[in-house]
């Protein structure tokens, strides 16, 4: 069976809320299974292009008030926003995982580059001292950086990294403990110090953010369920898209798919698969424009993106990977967007997509304009493309 470029694109806009939009923030984010979180901003931007008339004020209450959606580190070891049930998935399906090869990195460093010494016996340091930090926590509620730095002065102690090198630091070991710690799942961010802009935040304990913290799921069992809503969301795709956005193993990768028994399709020459009951073709949507922020989920959820970015990677990736603001037309890239330094939301377009496509366009970024007001946003990564539009 054959899956048309033209069907793919429709799956796109309906089922990522870009042509069809959410009627809640937490829709919005299980459309793409879990919103990309590394920088602040991409959260509410990404709300704001797949619901319609969201605020600030409700992204926040779905974070912060009923706790409907949840910041953790997950897939890739990048930050996602998701709901309750798929965080339950991601922690046990890919952040377990990272947790132990950054406990064995971090307990290496504190044994070969302490500073002004090592740590002894760095296992039980780190072991009894992320104790005493979750025992802060639970004392305070909530805490900051700076707070829990206060109730555990080891948390002072210093690594000396690349020492010798041009680039070399001598840091606290503070921000390496409270990750360990939030990737283990015992430790959550709240709400930031600051603006919903900030990458400052208050820490809490899963337990006491969520009754009773996570649902506990078999790991097997999680990357499975996250493997099928994977595809349910990006499918029909190939194998190593699904691989490359789990940051799994071939062996976790094929055991997750063996479970969910997915159908092999034919993608214009290259085999892709879909779920076994997802066959049926998605009825073209409405012609559609979107503008999406830095590191949206859309243009992040596969790796081979040449079907929807085209000729256009130079102007909108940066050296890492990482995807600037882009601008959307029918599910594919044709441009991108920044806000200069007076407010106004700039727009480029890569390619003609015609009049109307360009007014439409206009008006998306006219409306962005008005939303943002007084908040500027400069994206964490920048991107040639959108530094250029916002000088």
């Amino acid at each position: 069976m054959k899956i048309s470029l033209v069907q793919r694109r429709a799956r796109l806009g309906v089922r990522h809320h870009l042509a069809v939009p959410a009627a809640t923030v937490e829709e919005a984010a299980a459309g793409v299974v879990a919103l990309h979180a590394t920088d602040p901003a991409s959260v509410f931007l990404a709300a704001w292009a797949r619901v319609a008339d969201v605020g600030v004020a409700e992204v926040e209450r779905a974070l912060y008030e009923d706790r409907t959606l949840v910041r953790l580190l997950g897939m890739r070891r990048t930050m996602f926003v998701a709901e309750v049930a798929t965080a339950a998935l991601v922690q046990a399906g890919c952040a377990s995982d990272i947790a132990v090869k950054q406990r064995k990195l971090l307990e290496q460093h504190l044994g070969t580059v302490g500073h002004p010494i090592n740590v002894e016996d760095p296992p039980g340091w780190l072991a009894d001292v992320a104790a005493s930090v979750e025992k802060a926590l639970h004392a305070r509620g909530s805490a900051t950086a700076q707070d829990l730095v206060a109730d555990e002065p080891r948390l002072r102690q210093q690594l000396h990294m690349a020492k010798g090198k041009p680039y070399a630091a001598i840091g606290n070991v503070t921000s390496r403990v409270l990750f360990q710690l939030a990737v283990d799942g015992r430790i959550v961010r709240g709400r930031p110090r600051g603006s919903w802009l900030s990458t400052q935040y208050h820490w809490a304990p899963l337990d006491g953010w969520l009754p009773g913290g996570l649902p506990p799921v078999p790991p097997a069992d999680a990357r499975a369920e996250l493997a099928r809503r994977w595809l349910r969301a990006f499918g029909p795709a190939p194998v190593a898209d699904l691989r490359w956005w789990t940051g799994w193993t071939a062996a976790q990768t094929k055991q997750a798919l063996a479970a969910v028994a997915p159908v092999e399709v034919d993608l214009d020459g290259e085999p892709g698969l879909v779920l076994a009951d997802d066959l049926e073709p998605v009825p073209e949507p409405a012609p559609w424009v979107a503008l999406l922020p830095a590191l949206d989920p859309t243009p992040m959820g596969w790796s081979a993106r040449d079907w929807y970015l085209g000729p256009h990677r130079p102007a909108l990736f940066d050296r890492s990977g990482n995807i600037g603001p882009t601008a959307w037309c029918d599910g594919r890239v044709v441009g991108a967007w920044a806000q200069r330094p007076a407010g106004a939301v700039a727009l480029r377009l890569l390619e003609d997509v015609g009049a109307d496509r360009e007014a439409a366009l206009e008006a998306e970024a006219a409306r962005l304009t008005t939303w943002l007001g007084e908040t500027r946003v400069v994206p964490k990564f920048r991107t040639p493309a959108e530094r250029e539009l916002s000088t």
